[in-house]
């Protein structure tokens, strides 16, 4: 189904610095009809990627206070926002991963929908240097100059630092002055979207996953974004017939009217593989 015109020629605030507005503005100006405009707000107050302001926020608390204060500042009931975070995969400790969290915001309806994923498609990656010469390996593994490099003295300090370095002049000529000062310095990924084109390109994707959930009309009231809510567990082992932790059903549910649908999940596949039995691979 594809959502009437509720928000052709409405205002979309995209609450970003970091020129987000190049991948989420034009896809949702397409699918919507929104006049796309940059939200007044300085999102670092929220915290930066690079540590001298702390984020104290979870994802989703901090999207919707972007969209909140956007929406204050300039005086529309429509805003988009998103969140990135970044480290070691939760459960392949030694592999980088980014989960990218996308939230659109109707004040004047009362919608808040969101998205999130987790990939493994990031550069994000950070190396002590105390010579020149050890950077070039990481400098490949982290595709620079296409993606900016973080500069500083110390991990955990901001007094020396150089954000946004994109070519090789000034990246060496700035670690000759470090490692003179210094002795060493710390580089890292730069991971504001303007300077990371892979993060960029994972909230282009999630742009779009974004539009298709808002898109999903409540078969009861017609309200956008009914989506999955809720999970039951209990998928039977194929061996022992006993229940698994595997889904079972995902529940749907409207914002609006809490009309709720039960579906098999995946719809094909009645019964588990043991490997993922509790009871038959303890």
């Amino acid at each position: 189904m594809i959502l009437p015109d509720l928000y052709k020629g409405q205002t979309l605030l995209v609450a970003t610095k970091h020129q987000k507005e190049r991948v989420i503005g034009p896809p949702f100006q397409k699918a919507f009809g929104f006049q796309i405009l940059i939200g007044d707000l300085d999102t670092d107050l929220l915290g930066t990627f690079s540590g001298e302001i702390e984020r104290t926020l979870p994802p989703i608390e901090a999207a919707r206070e972007k969209c909140l204060r956007v929406m204050d500042s300039m005086g529309s009931d429509f805003a988009v926002a998103s969140e990135g975070t970044f480290g070691a995969h939760p459960s392949y400790y030694f592999v980088p991963s980014g989960t990218e969290l996308l939230m659109f915001k109707d004040r004047k309806n009362e919608v808040e929908i969101w998205v999130q994923s987790r990939s493994t498609e990031t550069n994000y990656a950070w190396m002590e240097v105390k010579s020149i010469q050890e950077m070039a390996t990481f400098l490949e593994r982290v595709k620079f100059p296409s993606h900016g490099l973080i500069m500083k003295n110390n991990r955990e300090d901001f007094t020396s630092m150089e954000k946004g370095i994109l070519d090789k002049e000034s990246l060496y000529r700035l670690g000759e002055e470090y490692v003179e000062k210094f002795g060493r310095f710390f580089l890292e990924t730069d991971m504001r979207a303007m300077y990371n084109p892979t993060r960029m390109e994972q909230i282009k994707l999630l742009t779009q996953q974004l539009i298709d959930k808002i898109n999903t009309l409540c078969p009861h009231c017609s309200f956008p974004g009914f989506s999955i809510s809720d999970v039951q567990r209990g998928l039977l082992c194929a061996q022992c017939i006993l229940p698994t932790q595997s889904i079972l059903k995902t529940i749907y549910r409207c914002q609006k009217c809490y009309y709720e649908e039960e579906k098999s999940y995946p719809a094909s596949k009645y019964l588990e593989d043991p490997m993922f039995c509790d009871y038959c691979n303890p």
